[in-house]
C-alpha cells in the first residue's frame, strides 16, 4: 500500500513491552493504517526487524511478521515520525523517581516531558496524543500545557488509553480484552478525539468493551486496577504464613474462599510475591496521590500491600536459611526462574532479584535459571561480575546444589526429571517452592525435604 493510501498514521514512541506488542496488534489488524514505531535505543528498533524480538511474548512474533515490512515500521528517526503522524502513543518509560520529592513513590516524569516537548518541537500539524505509558493523575493536563504552548498555532488533544494487558499474555489480552479505556476531556475536540481512538479498536474489539471516560477517570483507574490486583494477591499471602503455623493448606483456603461468587478465585494464587513494572510502582504512585492530597490513612492502607509482598519476599529467604540449618553461606542455590512470572522475559520488580540479592548478603553461592530471561538477569545483577552463575540448563543448574529454589511459574518446571535431580544434589537435599507448581508428597517421596509457601512442610528430620 502506497503512503497515500493509508488513512492514518499513526506513531508509538516506546518499542518496549507496551508499544512494541500494541502497536503489532493495531497493525496486524488495520492494514489501512500505517503504524511506526520509534525508540532512541537502536538495538531494540534492529531487533524489532528479526526474528529475535528485544521481548518475549507468546504469539508476539507471528502478529509482527503479519504486518511488518506492511503498515508496521520500526525505527529511530524520532522527528521524522512526530512530522508524519496524525495520532501519537506516547509508551516511554515511568520509572518510580529514586530522587528529590516524592523519591520512591511518585513517578519520574523526566522522559515523559522530555517526549512531549519532542512532539511539540517536530510537529508541523495538528495531533492526538495518546497517553499509553501509566501516569499519575492529572499528568494529561501538564501535557495539554506543554503542548499547546507552542507558536505555531498548532492544537493538540491529550487522550488517555491506559494499557491493561498482562505479561505473558499480552498478545491474547490484546487480540480479545476484557476492555479497552479511552478517556478525553468532555469537550467537542476532546470527544472528537476520543472518537478517533475508539475507531481504531473497534476495527476488532466489539463497541461494548470500548469504555470511554473522562481523562481523570482513565488514568486513575489503571493504578486502581493494579492496586486492587495486587491487593489480592498480598492477601493470600499473607494467609499463607498463617497457614503454615497452624497445618493448613493455603490452596485449600483459596479455593473454599474462591468459590465465593462475591470473591471470585482470580489472584489467590500465594507465591514467593507479585512483581513487574507495574504493580509496586502504580500502588506506590496512588499512596504518593493520596498523600499528597493530605488522604494519609488511604495512603497508609494501599502501602500496607507494597509492604505485605516486601516481608513475603524476605519470609521465603529467611525459611531457605532457617531450613538449611541456620547458615547459606558457601551452599549452592539454584534458583529455577528469574523473570517476574511465566512466559516472559521481563525482569522488572521480580522477586528473584531480591531473593538473589539476600542470599548473596548471606554469601551463597547462588545459580541462576531461566528459559527466556537469563540476558536481563545478568544485566540486572551486573554489580555481582562473576560471583553468580547463569546456566541455561536447570539440570546442570541443579548439579552439587544444596537447594532449589522455584521462583517463576514456568510449565517446564513442573516436568522435569526430579528423581534425576535429587541424584545431583548434596545431601540432605532441600525444595523451596515459591510456586506451589510441584507434586509435594512425590518430591518428599522421592527423600526431597520439601518447603511449599501456605501448606505443612515435608521433611525427613526434625526442624530445629
Amino acid at each position: 500500500m502506497s503512503e497515500e493510501k493509508f488513512t492514518k498514521k499513526i506513531l508509538c514512541i516506546g518499542a518496549g513491552y507496551v508499544g512494541g506488542p500494541t502497536m503489532a496488534m493495531i497493525a496486524a489488524k488495520c492494514p489501512q493504517y500505517k503504524v511506526t514505531v520509534v525508540d532512541i535505543d537502536e538495538k531494540k528498533i534492529a531487533a524489532w526487524q528479526t526474528d529475535e524480538l528485544p521481548i518475549y511474548e507468546p504469539g508476539l512474533l507471528d502478529v509482527v511478521k503479519q504486518a511488518r515490512g506492511r503498515n508496521l515500521f520500526f525505527t529511530t528517526e524520532l522527528e521524522k515520525g512526530i512530522k508524519e503522524a496524525d495520532i501519537i502513543f506516547v509508551s516511554v518509560n515511568t520509572p518510580t523517581k529514586t530522587f528529590g520529592e516524592g523519591a520512591g513513590k511518585s513517578a519520574d516524569l523526566q522522559y515523559w516531558e522530555k517526549c512531549a516537548r519532542d512532539i511539540r518541537s517536530a510537529a508541523e500539524s495538528d495531533k492526538i496524543v495518546v497517553e499509553k505509558s501509566t501516569l499519575p493523575v492529572k499528568t494529561a493536563i501538564a501535557m495539554e500545557r506543554i503542548l499547546n504552548e507552542n507558536d505555531k498555532g498548532l492544537h493538540f488533544e491529550i487522550v488517555s488509553n491506559p494499557e491493561f494487558l498482562a505479561e505473558g499474555s499480552a498478545i491474547r489480552d490484546l487480540e480479545n480484552p476484557d476492555r479497552v479505556l479511552i478517556g478525553s476531556k468532555e469537550t467537542e475536540s476532546g470527544l472528537k478525539a476520543r472518537e478517533e481512538i475508539v475507531e481504531i479498536f473497534a476495527n476488532w474489539i466489539p463497541r461494548d468493551r470500548l469504555i470511554t471516560s473522562n481523562l481523570m477517570s482513565a488514568e486513575l483507574s489503571k493504578l486502581v486496577a493494579n492496586s486492587f490486583l495486587a491487593q489480592r494477591i498480598s492477601s493470600i499471602n499473607s494467609i499463607s504464613a498463617l497457614c503454615e503455623i497452624v497445618d493448613a493448606d493455603v490452596t485449600e483456603v483459596a479455593n473454599a474462599i474462591g468459590k465465593d461468587s462475591r470473591i471470585g478465585n482470580k489472584f489467590l494464587n500465594a507465591s514467593v510475591g507479585f512483581g513487574g513494572s507495574c504493580f509496586k510502582k502504580d500502588i506506590l504512585n496512588l499512596v504518593y496521590l493520596c498523600e499528597t492530597l493530605g488522604l494519609y490513612e488511604v495512603a497508609s492502607y494501599w502501602e500496607s500491600i507494597v509492604k505485605m509482598n516486601e516481608y513475603q519476599e524476605n519470609r521465603f529467604v529467611k525459611t531457605i536459611t532457617q531450613a538449611l540449618f541456620n547458615t547459606v553461606t558457601n551452599k549452592r542455590i539454584a534458583l529455577f526462574g528469574f523473570a517476574f512470572k511465566a512466559n516472559t522475559s521481563d525482569t522488572r520488580e521480580s522477586p528473584a532479584f531480591y531473593i538473589t540479592k539476600k542470599l548473596m548478603e548471606e554469601r551463597a553461592k547462588v545459580v541462576i535459571t531461566d528459559p527466556k530471561a537469563l540476558a536481563n538477569a545478568k544485566r540486572d545483577l551486573a554489580g555481582y561480575n562473576d560471583a553468580i552463575e547463569y546456566v541455561e540448563d536447570p539440570y546442570e543448574a541443579a548439579d552439587k546444589s544444596h537447594a532449589v529454589a522455584i521462583i517463576t511459574e514456568w510449565d517446564l518446571y513442573k516436568t522435569l526429571d526430579y528423581e534425576r535431580i535429587y541424584k545431583q544434589m548434596e545431601k540432605p537435599a532441600f525444595i523451596f517452592d515459591g510456586r506451589n507448581i510441584l507434586d509435594h508428597q512425590k518430591l518428599f517421596e522421592i527423600g526431597f525435604n520439601v518447603y511449599p509457601l501456605g501448606k505443612p512442610h515435608l521433611i525427613h528430620f526434625k526442624e530445629v
